[in-house]
């Protein structure tokens, strides 16, 4: 095999000849590091935790094979940190990399942490120390003082270092008081409550608190360096007053000249233009300038990690270059730099040398653990009292805030590096930091849980209804060809309900140049509609006079009997009409929205090829409604006989296979149910448990997905049960049948029996089937998958050119909170 030559920062050559085990380990070392990290990240991500806790994690029987020899393998059974403990701590690993390796690997840590804190700073907004103090400041604020105060009471009794116990007690207590606010963020933004009152408390604390305390560190550090201590008070005195000074010189130079210079460049780059390499280079090389000149005087000894901080901190964050600068370096610390960092972690750590019987060790961990969440929970409880907030709220927000990030870590290392601490001593403050990232996903998930509880939701749907409500539906229409299928659907909708109606047929307008040239502000007040314009276009206004006419009219015809027509008009361009008809939905609190299908009806009863924005209107509505959604496909239905005059009768079917979609389906049946013209026919497909398919599907299908699919089920017979007791079983109009099926096949088969029986089908979308085995082929031909396998099948030009489709789907989880809305408020 060839061998590579290359030159370490010693200068001296060493050869990395993959033909030698040690030398393979080196390689084989970095590439476990990157799997395993990425597999356990995916494996723990149903527990919210961030790739902090990834790196950190692993099981116990590892840790311990191959640390304690002493320790029987029975007691292998727990979890315990660090992947970077493993590896680091393995013995032909720590061999490979000893020597001019471990220099190397030292100097890989310090440029990683300098990029680290570079964008940790830049990310980050100085200004808002000089403005007067808001309410993440004062919770910011009061979590330090009482968690600095309790944490330098405590910390001078349980002797952490002989060395300078007065500065490490400093020290200690103020990355006590800290908090990672790039973890933070990352947990609440990962579990969908970044939005909500108290995930921007958190995040706007977090960062407050972590600017704060960093920035005290590089004041201490200029007072009380850490590295080579001068004899004489006065020698002290100016080193000290030298970083100061260069401390300002950067501030000062930061703050004024770098706006200048980027601002310039970001002039010279627009958005949408590749940048120029040589404004790159120099961006970078100013970078370079202003992270590094306060270290340049031997003298100065000033910690190039913080003064990347100080430099980040007063660059602006805004403009091309600062977020090009941010992405990338954030890009490599992830991928690369992290999983390398917790092995140097794993490596400082020598387990071998830990004394897991060190009484006083275990002692500082939990007054250290205790410390922090006693003093992060005091503090922002007594701030929250003051301010009005419940203070269950406010001590959850307390222990999201001791959560601590990469730079803690670090500082920690390096107390072992460095002699500060005892070997076991500097791993149980490890522990303490990693822990606080452990347990903070729970505290979210918390937070959500008794949010849902609090937090009045208004679930829009027609299955969650209740009766004594009335019944709210949003109608759109393209134009006048759907003002018959608009009146029949309003007319069965109500069905006599008691409560009453609300329709809202609302006018979907598409707008262009001509039209928008045309528009006139409406200064009128009191008047049916929410337009704020006035469409002067003669070909709109005559569409809209038209459908007017028609729904006035019903609406009068039928007002002695609940029901209230309210003409609505969603005039937009394609690419916003789907956000304007939600908006409108939501503001108007309706179950249901039911369109028009994209295609019309030619004059031979087959299906035109479409409207292209309509249909894209369709598929975002879909997507993002915030209630259930019925898409119609009229055949005839609009020109069939009108459903409110005497003696009419309308054969309406709906099919129920199972799924959300399809009890959503049921419940608008249940709806059409109750109307005296309406003869309702239901018909369940179910799938035939004994066949050879259905087995031999079951048998690939793992454990969860069982679980999930017998959920659904027990749902299903639950909804239908409860239909069938109302509807059915005591006599009337409805009629039941049952198919048992074994296929998509059987199933295509008796839809087609149905074919030309029903004037209108009532189908579900497909949405959390678990007899999936029915429909599964049927979504290989699909043309339109807006309406689902079922729906599909039967718009085709197989079918009877006289059976309308209606489908629908039931309201999908709002923002990925299971019915909770992302900006919830809890405090």
């Amino acid at each position: 095999m060839n061998t590579t030559t290359t030159k370490n920062v010693c200068g001296d050559k060493w050869y990395l000849n993959l033909d030698k085990p040690e030398e393979a380990l080196k390689v084989l070392g970095f590439i476990a590091i990157f799997v395993i990290r990425t597999l356990l990240h995916h494996a723990m991500k149903p527990l919210g935790q961030p790739y902090l806790t990834t790196d950190f994690s692993v099981r116990l029987n590892l840790f311990l094979f191959f640390t304690f020899d002493n320790i029987p393998k029975p007691m292998l059974t727990c979890y315990v940190p660090q992947i970077g403990l493993i590896l680091g701590n393995l013995p032909k690993f720590r061999e490979a990399f000893s020597g001019p390796y471990s220099t190397t690997l030292n100097n890989i840590i310090e440029f990683g942490m300098i990029c680290h804190m570079f964008v940790m700073g830049l990310e980050m907004n100085p200004s808002v120390l000089l403005r007067p103090p808001t309410k993440d400041a004062f919770m910011a604020y009061t979590s330090m003082l009482a968690t600095f105060a309790i944490a330098f009471a405590t910390t001078p009794f349980l002797h952490y270092t002989k060395t300078a116990p007065l500065v490490f007690s400093l020290a200690l207590s103020l990355m006590a008081s800290s908090t990672g606010s790039p973890i933070l963020t990352r947990v609440i933004s990962n579990l969908k409550i970044r939005k909500s009152d108290l995930g921007k408390l958190a995040s706007a604390a977090g960062v407050h608190t972590d600017m704060i305390s960093t920035l005290f560190y590089c004041f201490g550090f200029i007072f009380f360096p850490t590295e080579r201590p001068l004899p004489r008070p006065l020698h002290r005195f100016f080193r000290a007053l030298l970083m100061f000074c260069l401390f300002l010189a950067q501030v000062t130079f930061t703050s004024i000249v770098s706006p200048i210079f980027l601002n310039w460049v970001n002039n010279e780059n627009p958005e949408g233009k590749p940048l120029k390499g040589s404004h790159l280079v120099m961006s970078l090389a100013f970078v370079v300038l202003i992270c590094s000149f306060p270290t340049w005087p031997p003298e100065s000894m000033y910690n190039p990690i913080l003064s990347a901080f100080t430099a980040g901190l007063f660059l602006p964050n805004q403009g091309r270059m600062s977020k090009w600068i941010i992405n990338k370096i954030n890009y490599l610390l992830s991928t690369v730099f992290y999983p390398i960092f917790f092995f140097w972690v794993g490596f400082i750590i020598h387990m071998r040398n830990f004394d897991i019987g060190d009484k006083m060790a275990w002692a500082r961990f939990f007054s250290l653990l205790g410390t922090v969440i006693a003093g992060k929970v005091v503090g922002t409880v007594l701030c929250g009292v003051l301010l009005g907030y419940h203070v269950r709220e406010t001590a959850s927000l307390g222990l999201l805030l001791t959560t601590k990030g990469h730079f803690h870590v670090y500082l920690a290392a390096l107390a072992i590096r460095t002699n500060r601490v005892k070997n076991t001593t500097g791993a149980m403050m490890i522990f303490v930091i990693v822990l606080t990232v452990v347990y903070s996903p729970f505290v979210v998930m918390d937070i959500i849980k008794r949010a849902r509880k609090r937090v009045p939701v208004h679930i829009m749907a027609l299955q969650w209804l209740d009766p004594t409500t009335e019944l709210r539906v949003l109608m759109g229409l393209h134009g006048p060809h759907n003002i018959g299928s608009t009146l029949n659907l309003m007319e069965i909708c109500h069905g006599g309900r008691e409560p009453g109606s609300i329709f809202y047929p609302t006018d979907m307008v598409e707008l262009t140049d001509e039209i928008a040239a045309t528009l006139k502000k409406d200064g009128r007040s009191g008047q049916n509609n929410d337009d704020s314009v006035t469409v002067t276009d003669r070909t709109v206004t005559e569409m809209r006079e038209s459908i007017t006419a028609a729904v006035n009219g019903y609406g009068e015809l039928r007002s002695g009997q609940g029901v209230t027509v309210r003409r609505m008009l969603a005039l937009s361009t394609f690419m916003t009409m789907a956000h304007d008809i939600c908006g409108l939905a939501d503001e108007l609190m309706v179950s249901i929205i039911i369109l028009p299908f994209h295609k019309r009806r030619s004059p031979d009863g087959t299906l035109d090829s479409g409207h292209a924005g309509f249909r894209h209107v369709n598929r975002k509505i879909l997507k993002n409604a915030p209630c259930s959604i019925g898409i119609l496909v009229d055949r005839s239905f609009g020109q069939t006989e009108e459903a409110w005059r005497p003696g009419a009768s309308m054969d309406i079917a709906i099919i129920f296979i199972g799924g959300r979609d399809d009890r959503e389906a049921l419940a608008f049946a249940a709806q059409v149910a109750r109307h005296p013209a309406v003869k309702l026919s239901v018909i369940r497909f179910l799938e035939d448990k004994s066949s050879q398919n259905a087995q031999k599907r079951s048998s690939i299908l793992n454990r969860a997905s069982v679980v999930e699919q017998e959920e659904e089920m027990k749902l299903d017979d639950e909804c239908f049960a409860e239909f069938y007791e109302r509807y059915i079983a005591g006599g009337g109009r409805v009629s039941y049948m049952e198919k048992h099926l074994t296929n998509s096949s059987e199933t295509f088969t008796a839809l087609k029996s149905l074919d030309g029986e029903y004037g209108l089908v009532i189908v579900g979308r497909g949405g959390g089937r678990a007899s999936s085995g029915l429909t599964t082929g049927l979504n290989d031909w699909q043309q339109c998958p807006e309406l689902g396998p079922i729906g599909d099948v039967l718009s085709g030009s197989d079918f009877s050119h006289n059976t309308s489709m209606l489908i629908i789907q039931q309201q999908r989880t709002r923002g990925q909170l299971e019915g909770l809305h992302d900006d919830f408020t809890i405090l």
